[in-house]
């Protein structure tokens, strides 16, 4: 295993939440009783073609369960395990916006225990007006928790939007980012660095746009293929290929480099249960992945942000 004592040469969420918060803070997952508009009908259905059932939530505790009873549950599991005592709940599952304000007020007011210094939403960029963020705004200043809206976008390719049957594009998700930023709320960005229809020109591409936009934090995925979807018909039919475990390695490293130095990196890889997929990281651990990055990014002497040379008008510099 990787030295984790060793500095990282990259911005990673355990170093910045220690450092804001002053200790070792644990994001907890919250499943909710709700859907998405790409599923009922509202912007699709069948939702996008890479997800399953349950969404991305496979670890989380049944939605049937009380905010306040997943916290419980999972505190106590935590906190003895793994020494942390603050905790950020993690809307996880589908949209969490995706409900009426009243609804998704309450919701949010029960993750504000004792112990919570933050509360993390994850949506679509096409789930969020001002009224919800509004809500966020009243739940900050009345409980004191931090704010960090998580927004899937997974590409920045128009055309592997509409491929992958995302129901939006790349406007709503930049009204979604600047929208969010006008509240002083943090923003996250989802990311699949190896969709089949991706090139490594837009991986970089990404990194810039995430730049441009000031996302404050970015978590990367590597695709995984659950069973019964549509992604794991058209992978049996071999209608596409996946890249590499090592070309998955050098995107995820040309990404960082064109990233700003002070983005927090949420993860580098993603994890699934090898169960229900077809296809998992290369039927590697994702922890082998992730050193694999780190080694390479010290061997030859690389890290975030090294190209981030290109705003502010890059072409005019040699007149100043």
């Amino acid at each position: 295993m990787s030295d984790t004592t060793k500095p990282k040469r990259y911005r990673a969420i355990s170093a910045f939440l220690k450092e804001k918060y002053g200790e070792k803070v644990y994001k907890l997952p919250v499943a909710l009783p709700l859907t998405c508009p790409n599923r009922d009908g509202s912007v699709g259905v069948g939702g996008c073609v890479f997800c399953g059932e349950i969404g991305a939530g496979y670890e989380n505790l049944p939605a049937s369960m009380t905010v306040r009873e997943q916290l419980e549950k999972n505190i106590a599991h935590i906190a003895p395990k793994y020494k942390a005592y603050k905790y950020i709940p993690y809307y996880q599952n589908f949209s969490n916006t995706y409900l009426e304000p009243d609804r998704f007020r309450a919701y949010m007011e029960a993750g504000c225990i004792d112990s919570t210094v933050g509360i993390a939403i994850a949506t679509r960029p096409d789930c969020i007006n001002d009224r919800y963020l509004e809500i966020l705004q009243d739940i900050k200043e009345k409980y004191g928790v931090d704010i960090y809206l998580e927004y899937g976008l997974q590409s920045v390719n128009y055309h592997t939007l509409e491929k992958i049957n995302r129901g939006h594009g790349m406007a709503e998700f930049i009204d979604a980012v600047l929208r969010t930023k006008r509240y002083g709320f943090s923003v996250c960005a989802h990311m699949i660095v190896n969709l089949p229809w991706d090139t490594m020109t837009d991986t970089i591409e990404g990194a810039r746009i995430l730049t441009a936009l000031g996302v404050d934090q970015v978590k990367l995925h590597a695709l995984y293929i659950v069973k019964n979807t549509l992604m794991a018909k058209w992978y049996e039919e071999k209608q596409f290929s996946l890249i590499s475990a090592d070309e998955y390695i050098e995107r995820v490293i040309a990404f960082l480099q064109h990233l700003d130095k002070d983005i927090v990196l949420q993860r580098l890889v993603g994890r699934a249960p090898e169960e229900n997929t077809l296809f998992t990281n290369w039927s590697m651990g994702w922890w082998r992945i992730q050193e694999e990055i780190e080694r390479r990014l010290e061997e030859r002497d690389v890290r975030q942000g090294d190209l981030c040379n290109y705003l502010n008008g890059s072409a005019v510099r040699k007149f100043l």
